[in-house]
């Protein structure tokens, strides 16, 4: 573990990674941008719940204070989901936030960066993002962490909203390994996905736990994609999400918003474009990715 003096880990954090116990990372700008209050707060205590309850210790990442932050109270949880002054913060602005000590949040990549830097080999989050629809210069610095951090991202797929097939695409070129755990599809994160083959499957925690290790041990550094899909139960009619995301991308168009704005902008449209029902799914597919995260960090734990 490199030594950075803005990185500040909880002691139980610390403590639980000396003696080798299960850790798994949780981003917070789920808690900031990606759900509505009071949801948002609801679903992170959920989170570290799950983890708990599988003897698992919690590591929700976010800036405070100056400092990049493994492991927050509940107290700060709240202010990241009542707060209107938290900046979400990927690469291109993590130290600007660490030195003006403004409140911040992770996205996938910087939580990834955190991650790695504590000790941290499995992180649960959503989606992961990627090129989006229309723009082959638009990417997500997340395909960008997960070529050089290696960091298990235990996630639903790629968000619905982005191009998924040319995400996939850049993935393979930047030699990150995608597990698909108990399908041979890549999941669509509200839908379990429809024809986007996948090459290594895994059946069970054990089994990803051996995949990724083994893929470290032989010297290879980039991350790793593990792609659950949402429980069937749970899904969206896809004819539902694809009218609703076409619909917010063109709103989206009209009204010039691009960037980093974009995504919790969709992510809005299409949950009032589908009546509720991609918000409701979005809850399921995290705490699900949480669930079957936490079970992984039990199998690494055990090497």
């Amino acid at each position: 573990m490199i030594e950075i003096p803005t990185l500040k880990i909880s002691d139980e954090i610390q403590e639980a990674l000396k003696e080798k116990k299960a850790v798994v990372a949780l981003e917070s700008t789920l808690i900031s941008h990606g759900l509505p209050s009071p949801l948002n707060v609801d679903v992170a205590f959920k989170s570290e719940a799950i983890l708990r309850d599988l003897q698992v210790v919690p590591a929700t990442v976010a800036l405070i204070e100056g400092h990049l932050c493994v492991g927050v109270t509940p107290e700060e949880i709240e202010l990241l989901g009542s707060s209107s002054e938290v900046t979400k913060t990927s690469f291109n602005n993590l130290g600007e936030v660490i030195a003006n000590k403004s409140l911040g949040a992770t996205t996938v990549a910087s939580t990834m960066f955190a991650a790695y830097k504590s000790g941290i080999k499995v992180f649960a989050t959503g989606g992961i993002g990627g090129v989006h629809r229309g723009s082959d210069g638009d990417v997500s610095a997340d395909l960008k962490a997960l070529s050089d951090i290696p960091v298990a991202v235990v996630c639903a797929g790629v968000k619905s909203i982005l191009d998924i097939p040319r995400t996939l695409e850049v993935l393979e070129t930047l030699g990150v390994p995608i597990i698909g755990y108990k399908t041979n599809l890549f999941p669509e994160f509200w839908t379990p996905g429809r024809d986007l083959k996948l090459k290594i499957i895994a059946s069970e925690p054990k089994e990803v736990a051996h995949l990724l290790n083994t893929h470290w041990e032989i010297g290879l550094t980039t991350g790793q994609l593990v792609a659950v899909p949402i429980p069937e139960e749970k899904q969206v009619e896809q004819k539902i999400v694809e009218n609703a995301i076409n619909d917010s991308l063109n709103e989206a168009a009209s009204a010039g918003i691009t960037g980093n704005a974009i995504t919790p902008f969709l992510l809005t449209k299409v949950s009032e474009a589908s009546g509720g029902l991609t918000l409701e799914a979005n809850v399921d597919l995290i705490l699900n990715n949480v669930q079957v995260a936490g079970e992984i960090a039990v199998q690494m734990a055990t090497y």
